[in-house]
């Protein structure tokens, strides 16, 4: 399948172009007949231009056809927590606001890089709610629950993945809430 200048085939049967985390999940999924998960496609893209915005110029797609899911860390006490928020390329997420609260965080911030990758088991610029760990709460804003087809990470730079919206919606431990806010 073609979306922007790129063209996309099942992820199932490419899993170089995946994160190890990534591959098993979809191959779970799949295997349990989780809808959508057999529909997944992937495609190879210039790690240089895993970014949103240099990827979505080059490949010739809507910064709203693409999803970011950003990686947060909770705190509330003496308790941490990491989480992942998804948004639309075109918004960014509430995450001082309707993320926090949600949370039940006293403190919310981005992880660090290096907390987001050793932690996702994904490279930084390629991570992707699909595959992250079990006890993750995945926060899916409404309009990517929404959306027929979505570009997100595949847990790689070299790679992006094709999804539709309500498999991210279904995914484990994922909520759909309303925590966009416009760029």
């Amino acid at each position: 399948m073609r979306f922007g200048t790129l063209d996309f085939a099942p992820a199932l049967d490419a899993p170089p172009l995946l994160a190890p985390a990534t591959a098993a999940a979809l191959e779970a999924a799949a295997a349990a007949g989780t809808a959508h998960a057999a529909d997944v496609l992937v495609a190879a893209i210039d790690p240089a231009l895993a970014d949103t915005a240099a990827f979505c110029e080059r490949y010739e797609i809507s910064m709203s056809d693409g999803a970011n899911c950003v990686i947060v860390q909770a705190r509330r006490g003496e308790r941490t927590w990491y989480a992942a928020c998804l948004v639309r390329g075109s918004d960014r997420a509430d995450v001082n606001g309707a993320v926090r609260r949600h949370l039940g965080a006293r403190k919310l911030s981005f992880a660090s890089m290096g907390d987001a990758v050793e932690l996702s088991r994904m490279e930084y610029g390629g991570i992707t709610p699909i595959g992250l760990p079990d006890d993750w709460p995945i926060v899916v804003d409404e309009s990517v629950a929404r959306h027929d087809l979505l570009i997100v990470g595949s847990g790689i730079r070299g790679s992006k993945l094709l999804v539709r919206g309500a498999l991210l919606a279904a995914l484990p431990n994922a909520e759909v809430l309303s925590i966009a806010q416009p760029s």
